[in-house]
């Protein structure tokens, strides 16, 4: 299944699961990330975003709905899918839709943006998810060609608080200026009362991970509030 921009529309007002797990946790295992994606879907989940090439393989073998793929490479600055090589690697595995920084800050590879995008675009079938910090960047990479953007990266590039939960003013500020592009809310989004803000704020589609699916942090939240 190839996802194409007019595929893109079966994903509006959609939610999106996010399946990832840290290094040396128990559920940091492709084949566990493919089987929670499939219990996602089977809860409404419209599409799944994994980390790791191995994840999106075992994904797209456990579910019908598309993927979304990226690869993180090292914790600080530009390590989301940082470079074209990377990013091809992700749409070799089989995603969909490739999730690369989509920041205004320089890669690793002295790429632009912009040429990125068109490599990926050139060299594979993938569309692109721009994860973005700030308005700037969402301009940016509409400009560079991205097929869609992600509010992911608010609050830890510099350029705005980190919010506690979703950032609304964000995706109001995105969404009233028509950039053309799906608008994906992504980041901090914890309960169901927070993921409809969000639509309501004007995403085209709401991604949750942690609170569905990272049940080390979930446990955590419940025994601190007992503990409070």
């Amino acid at each position: 299944m190839i996802l194409t921009l007019d595929g893109l529309e079966a994903l509006r007002s959609q939610l999106i699961v996010s399946c990832q797990a840290y290094p040396g946790e128990p559920m940091r295992n492709p084949r566990t990330t493919g089987q929670v994606a499939a219990s996602a879907v089977i809860g409404g989940a419209a599409a799944i975003r994994v980390q790791g090439l191995a994840d999106v393989q075992f994904t797209r073998a456990a579910v019908e709905v598309p993927v979304i793929g990226l690869w993180k490479d090292g914790h600080d600055g530009v390590f989301i899918t940082p470079t074209l090589r990377h990013a091809l690697a992700v749409a070799n595995a089989g995603a969909h839709v490739v999730a690369i920084d989509g920041t205004r800050r320089e890669r690793p590879d002295g790429l632009t943006l912009a040429a990125t995008v068109a490599g990926i675009h050139a060299e594979s079938h993938a569309l692109v998810m721009a994860d973005c910090g700030s308005f700037d960047d969402a301009v940016a990479a509409v400009e560079a060609g991205a097929d869609m953007i992600g509010t992911t990266l608010s609050g830890y590039t510099g350029e705005r608080p980190k919010t506690d939960g979703p950032d609304l003013e964000l995706l109001e500020q995105i969404a009233s200026a028509n950039l053309g592009k799906p608008l994906i809310a992504e980041g901090r989004i914890h309960t169901p009362a927070q993921a409809r803000l969000a639509h309501d704020a004007g995403a085209f589609a709401v991604v949750v991970g942690t609170a569905i699916t990272h049940p080390a942090t979930i446990t955590g939240w419940f025994k601190g509030a007992m503990h409070a």
